[in-house]
């Protein structure tokens, strides 16, 4: 085991660049296409067997909500696998496992954060979003089941960014595969078989989370290599506690005001009734497939940056962006034309009410256009942060995404009050926020400073 995993450190550091990236970058994408794959299972089963009423409870406001918490904890915890990707690669191992064991710590102490404030404030959450009441009450029962298991969650989340830290990419995949397949299963028993509607799909998604945590503590205390776990040694170094902080809190802080400005969003969609709840729930779905590729390459292009910076590998990380842009070029542009051919396709999957459908075509036809404005955000970020330089990204993204956006919801949106001027607040802020990332990634001296705190 030790040998296969220096194997591929030693690839990401040598290898040939974008063979390397395509090697590292299917699995995530597979990977992500799973995690949706939940998602989307959830949201197919409610809306075809309860109604739509049940998709937007599931879809609508509640997993925003959810989205809010959880993405401030897998910011955070960003911080730990830039560390692991960055001492992996300088062949550190102490401080491999001392990291190790304080991410595991973090991701139970912060499950059990997250737990209580999900289970305590979803009502008030939800009605301060100004959730209609016909589903008040079903996205409050989801809410409370979800976060009943969201520590298994926060667990797999971390375990799968280590394995991924030092290079294997392949078995958080295979976790996922095996807990997917148990969440449709565990779906079609308590949704359609035993009729429990949205707390059946609540309490499918939790046992699957725990399927797939277990599957990677497993793998992590089998390993012979630097991150192997041991139960007893989970504990919180201060130095390296202080260190994931300081690397993942601004990507944390980035992360709740990117879904800050999105819940201002969703209470502007609320405003609209559940037809467009519902609609906006389903081309989320059909949006994920984008959200997916793009967080594949940014974990890919993290990690690269990760270890290469550890291995003083400078030039390689420059030349990793440039042939990681071009990727992520391409398949946005394919994305965009894949999605528009096939839209009125892919809200049929979700639900046959022919008002939700036209709702949801007319935003795809403002947003989807507008894919590769977001790139440079995605890879950019991702390189800086895998370099340990997270505050400025985070500031570049909350001043051009959120607080722009928030902006245009408070100000725009009220002259016109259509759900397209809502839904042109998203290539509007990708664009601006691309053009901050790229004049601080070519003029901004990001590297120089990086390599002057690792000295």
């Amino acid at each position: 085991m030790k040998t296969e995993s220096r194997h591929i450190s030693n690839q990401i550091t040598e290898g040939v660049i974008w063979k390397q990236l395509l090697f590292f970058f299917f699995p995530i994408l597979f990977g992500t296409f799973f995690q949706q794959l939940y998602n989307t299972t959830d949201a197919v089963i409610v809306g075809k067997f309860v109604g739509k009423e049940a998709l937007a409870a599931v879809g609508g406001p509640a997993a925003t909500l959810i989205n809010l918490l959880i993405g401030f904890f897998t910011g955070l915890s960003s911080g730990a696998t830039v560390i692991i990707a960055q001492y992996y690669g300088a062949r550190k191992e102490e401080d491999v496992k001392k990291t190790v064991h304080t991410a595991i710590a973090l991701s139970i102490a912060g499950g059990a954060v997250i737990m209580a404030l999900g289970i305590l404030f979803s009502e008030a959450a939800l009605r301060a979003m100004n959730t209609p009441d016909e589903i008040l009450s079903l996205s409050v029962v989801y809410m409370r089941v979800y976060f009943l298991g969201v520590i298994p969650s926060l667990i797999y989340n971390m375990g799968s960014g280590i394995l991924r830290a030092v290079g294997d990419s392949k078995r958080p995949l295979y976790f996922l595969i095996l807990s997917c397949i148990a969440n449709i299963i565990l779906d079609v028993l308590f949704v359609t078989v035993l009729k429990m509607g949205v707390i059946g799909v609540a309490v499918a998604t939790a046992l699957s989370q725990v399927i797939s945590a277990l599957m990677v503590l497993a793998t992590l205390m089998r390993t012979a290599d630097s991150y192997r776990l041991f139960i007893s040694d989970i504990r919180f170094d201060p130095a390296l506690l202080h260190h994931i902080i300081r690397i993942g809190l601004p990507a944390g802080i980035q992360s709740t005001m990117y879904s800050g400005s999105n819940l201002i969003i969703q209470s502007s969609i609320n405003a609209f009734g559940t037809d467009t709840i519902a609609a906006w729930t389903a081309y989320g779905k059909v949006d994920g497939i984008f959200w997916m590729i793009m967080g594949a390459y940014g974990v890919s292009i993290t990690t690269f940056a990760g270890q290469n910076f550890g291995a003083g590998k400078y030039d390689r990380i420059k030349k990793s962006v440039r042939i990681c842009m071009g990727m992520a070029a391409f398949t946005s542009v394919l994305l965009s034309a894949i999605v528009l051919a096939g839209g009125r396709v892919f809200f049929g999957l979700f639900t046959d009410d022919p008002g939700v459908v036209s709702i949801g075509l007319g935003m795809m036809r403002v947003i989807s256009p507008s894919y590769i404005t977001y790139i440079c955000i995605e890879i950019l970020g991702g390189t800086t942060r895998g370099c340990g330089d997270a505050i400025p990204p985070m500031l570049m993204t909350c001043a051009g995404i959120c607080v722009l956006r928030v902006i245009w919801i408070l100000a725009v949106v009220p002259l016109r009050p259509e759900i397209s001027t809502v839904a042109f607040s998203y290539p509007l802020t990708w664009s601006v926020t691309s053009a901050f990332f790229i004049v601080y990634y070519l003029k901004g001296g990001w590297l120089k400073r990086c390599r002057g705190n690792e000295q």
